[in-house]
């Protein structure tokens, strides 16, 4: 009789159980490699907005981690900003006044481009491969474009500024960077992606 009362537990509630601590610790490290990667920035004298290398690890980790934890990852990176943790960039005030300074609109879109990113890696379009090289370079791209244009649509509303001065100081400056970063995560998450395969086949 208590057995037909006791709900049945099998192994993928088992797994699903034990994966739950795992995937908040990827959460919270992937938090923390943004947090690093925010702080190699160099300020501009020409534009408010720094150069920095956390859109790179916004779009690796999107390739990587898929869209769930990659979109969790940079909810809890804006979190601790929010907080006053010292996770964004060392230009600019700490806290929520970030996020309203003329980053904001980046920081803000850095959820669901990596989430965007994770979901076209793993997408079948056209002839590209899902979790192919090109993919994960059309992924990143298009996700890299979602920053830059969410940050320049947030600086257009906060300085009212011309079209024009927008892009010279929100977009331009930052293309030559970004295709260069596109291609980084692309080659990290494949390249990372390689080595774990080959790891669970050895063991």
């Amino acid at each position: 009789m208590t057995e037909n009362i006791l709900p049945r537990v099998d192994a993928a509630d088992i797994q699903a159980a034990r994966s739950i601590p795992a995937s908040i610790g990827i959460v919270v490290a992937a938090s923390a490699l943004v947090a690093l990667c925010a702080h190699v920035s160099v300020p501009l004298l020409f534009t408010p907005v720094p150069m920095s290398l956390a859109p790179f690890a916004v779009l690796s980790l999107g390739l990587l981690l898929g869209p769930r934890l990659a979109f969790a990852s940079l909810c809890v990176y804006l979190s601790e900003g929010a907080a006053g943790l010292p996770v964004f960039s060392p230009q600019g005030p700490s806290g929520i006044l970030h996020l309203m300074g003329p980053t904001g609109g980046y920081l803000m879109s850095y959820p669901f481009a990596a989430a965007l990113a994770g979901y076209l890696f793993r997408l079948k379009l056209g002839r590209l491969a899902p979790g192919s090289f090109a993919q994960a370079v059309g992924s990143a791209g298009v996700a890299s474009a979602v920053i830059l244009v969410a940050g320049a649509s947030w600086l257009e509303l906060l300085t009212h500024m011309d079209i024009r001065l927008i892009l010279a100081q929100a977009v331009v400056p930052f293309l030559p960077g970004d295709v260069l970063k596109v291609f980084a995560a692309a080659g990290a998450a494949i390249g990372i992606r390689g080595w774990m395969l080959r790891r669970r086949a050895e063991n």
